[in-house]
């Protein structure tokens, strides 16, 4: 009889226990390390194939896509815990990190895939210090999550110093997503020198990696960016004008009026 479980605590533990063949098509979205306790998982990725057997442990970098067949070998069901680490969860890793300690020269990876090295007993600890929780269905609580999340990281800082820029999603060595870094904060006032440092840059660099990525310089990018959320949320009625201006970050109704007016053509009172 065909025997299916799939337990999933907080999308941070996922266990999978199948005693039939699957195949699935698998989207990362998180960081992830796998790690297989029985059978056999064939993962194929850009048109190359790994295996993965009982006791080897994988690293699978976000935002890639990759297919899954998931097989029972030699009679032993499939079984595999996965450890996921989301965005938020590494930026606080990375604010607690000893910056003088970070390797001077690593640079991301951009295989999608890592197999890490077989037989290490800290990757072997880590995972069969989990699989209770699942075989018992008694949800760990967050604090014992996080606790495991970082044994996790630790392994793979420790399989490579290319992989704090990996995990940490660094387009260069420790220097963390401009535009993601910028469009969860433009609504606050900080200056350009800050923004620099808040995403690991001197000036200089955040100006010229930030040519790479728009057509506008870094202040004329932030206005615009203002603007387009402001006339979301006038258009919409969600607020009143006066909230909006200060909300998406302008500090003069007057200005915020005259340079929203120059974009859209139409006063801002005039748009709700």
């Amino acid at each position: 009889m065909e025997t299916l479980k799939v337990l999933d605590y907080s999308n941070v533990f996922i266990a999978s226990y199948f005693t039939d063949d699957r195949q699935c098509s698998h989207s990362n979205r998180e960081h992830t390390l796998i790690y297989l306790c029985s059978g056999e998982l064939e993962i194929e990725e850009k048109g190359k194939k790994t295996i993965l057997h009982k006791g080897d442990c994988a690293f699978m970098r976000r935002d890639n896509q990759m297919l899954l067949q998931k097989r029972v070998k030699t009679g032993k069901p499939y079984r595999s815990v996965v450890l996921k680490f989301s965005r938020k969860f590494l930026r606080e890793f990375y604010q607690n990190l000893d910056k003088s300690a970070l390797p001077e020269y690593a640079k991301r990876d951009k295989k999608s895939l890592c197999l890490l090295p077989n037989g290490r007993p800290d990757i072997k600890s880590l995972f069969e210090s989990i699989l209770p929780y699942f075989d018992s269905d008694i949800k760990p609580s967050e604090d014992l999550l996080k606790l495991k999340m970082i044994e996790g990281v630790y392994i793979l800082l420790n399989t490579s110093k290319d992989l704090y820029a990996s995990l940490f999603d660094f387009t260069d060595p420790w220097k963390i997503d401009l535009l993601e870094y910028m469009n969860n904060n433009y609504m606050f006032d900080l200056s350009l020198e800050e923004m620099a440092n808040y995403t690991g840059r001197s000036l200089a660099t955040f100006k010229r990696d930030f040519k790479k990525l728009s057509d506008l310089p870094p202040q004329k990018w932030l206005i615009k960016r203002r603007l387009e959320t402001a006339h979301e949320l006038i258009t919409t009625g969600r607020k009143k004008v006066t909230e909006v201006c200060f909300d998406v970050g302008f500090k003069n109704l007057s200005h915020f009026s005259k340079i929203y007016k120059e974009m859209y053509g139409i006063s801002p009172v005039n748009s709700i």
